[in-house]
C-alpha cells in the first residue's frame, strides 16, 4: 500500500499542473479547477488499483478528470465571478492570429474539439487519448484528421485541403 501512495504522490506532483490546466481551459469551470483536481485524485484513490496498473496513469488520470469536468457541468452551483488573469502582452498580428484559431477550434464538433485538445494542450498520444475518452485508437485518428480538415478549411478558405 505505501508502494500505491507514494506512486500516486508521485503522480500528483507530476501530472497536476496538466490536469489544472484541462480544467481551466474550459471557462465553466476555471474558478474551481483546484477544487476538481482535488475531486480527480480522490477518485484516483478510490480506484488505486487500476491506477497502478493502467497501461499509462498519466492516460488514467485524464479520463478521471474528464468525468469530474462532466459532473461538474451538469450539477447545479451557484453563478461565480470568473477572474482571469490579465493576458500577457502580445504583438497585435500574432494576437489576432492566435484569437482567430481559438474562434476556428472552438467551432469544431465537441468530439473533434477534445480530441484535438487533449493532443495538443495536453501533449497526449493516441493511445492515451483513446483510454481517456474509452474510444478506439481508430476513432481518435479519425477525429483528428476530420478536426485538421476543418481547421485548414476555415483558416485558408481557397485554398487546397489534399494532403500531401
Amino acid at each position: 500500500m505505501d508502494d500505491a501512495l507514494a506512486q500516486l504522490e508521485a503522480l500528483y506532483r507530476d501530472h497536476s499542473r496538466a490536469l489544472i490546466a484541462y480544467f481551466r481551459q474550459q471557462r465553466a469551470l476555471a474558478p474551481q479547477a483546484e477544487d476538481l483536481l482535488q475531486d480527480t485524485f480522490v477518485r484516483a484513490i478510490r480506484s488505486l488499483g487500476r491506477l497502478c496498473t493502467s497501461v499509462s496513469p498519466r492516460a488514467y488520470l485524464f479520463g478521471i478528470a474528464r468525468h469530474v469536468s462532466l459532473d461538474a457541468l451538469r450539477s447545479p452551483r451557484p453563478p461565480e465571478p470568473l477572474l482571469r488573469e490579465p493576458d500577457a502582452p502580445a504583438s497585435p498580428a500574432e494576437d489576432a492570429r492566435l484569437e482567430f484559431l481559438r474562434v476556428a477550434i472552438a467551432r469544431l464538433p465537441a468530439a473533434q474539439r477534445e480530441t484535438l485538445l487533449l493532443k495538443l494542450q495536453h501533449d497526449l498520444s493516441y493511445e492515451e487519448i483513446a483510454e481517456v475518452l474509452a474510444i478506439p485508437i481508430g476513432t481518435v485518428r479519425s477525429r483528428l484528421h476530420h478536426a485538421v480538415l476543418q481547421l485548414r478549411s476555415t483558416l485558408n478558405p481557397g485554398g487546397s485541403n489534399h494532403e500531401t
